[in-house]
């Protein structure tokens, strides 16, 4: 079921109405640098950036659920990836080692390293964050000085689409106050995805 899911995610990701392409542009990524994917799901950013990122660079697929980081490493074993570790964390912790019952957890990373981070990536998980603004601001524990923090979520929508009927959104606006509360600027914005805003913050 998970890999399922996984392979799901992977194909809506790389769907061209969603502009794949576009956004790893935008984020302008270099060989070397280290980059945290939250809420990977089937990995299909982290597995990008690790192409981009090279053997200098590290890419942590974070996520709650061990299945979707196995997939994951898997598929990165396959395209013979080395610089990809996946990494369990708690829902609203990124550094408590692995605990969960019935995970694997010798098979994963156990906790973000702190202030090793140049991007933390985010695409679509913000409206699972209940306390957003203290999330945002743990985030600072693992972001180099210069490092940015790039969310990607779902507008509202007029229409009655799923994400509008569930509530997985949060308008840019929201987010926008939320982060400098949080203690982070906004530095750079797109609007060039049909569905999602598109936001890269820096640290005040």
């Amino acid at each position: 079921m998970k890999n399922r899911l996984a392979k799901m995610f992977n194909k809506k990701a790389s769907d061209p109405k969603n502009k794949s392409d576009q956004i790893i542009e935008a984020i302008n990524l270099k060989e070397g640098q280290n980059v945290a994917d939250i809420g990977s799901g089937g990995g299909y950013f982290s597995l990008r950036f690790a192409v981009i990122v090279g053997e200098k660079g590290k890419v942590y697929p974070v996520d709650t659920k061990s299945k979707f980081l196995e997939f994951i490493k898997n598929n990165a074993k396959e395209k013979g990836l080395n610089n990809i570790k996946p990494t369990l964390v708690s829902e609203d912790r990124l550094d408590l080692p692995c605990t969960i019952e019935n995970h694997d957890c010798k098979s994963v990373v156990q906790g973000l390293p702190e202030k090793s981070l140049d991007f933390i990536f985010m695409r679509n998980v913000t409206h699972h964050i209940p306390n957003r603004v203290k999330y945002f601001r743990n985030l600072k524990n693992f972001i180099k000085p210069d490092g940015k923090i790039i969310i990607i979520e779902y507008k509202k929508g007029k229409s009655f689409t799923f994400h509008r009927i569930f509530g997985h959104n949060v308008s840019k606006e929201i987010i926008i106050k939320e982060m400098e509360k949080a203690g982070y600027l906004l530095e750079k914005e797109f609007d060039f995805l049909p569905e999602q805003h598109f936001t890269i913050y820096s640290r005040k």
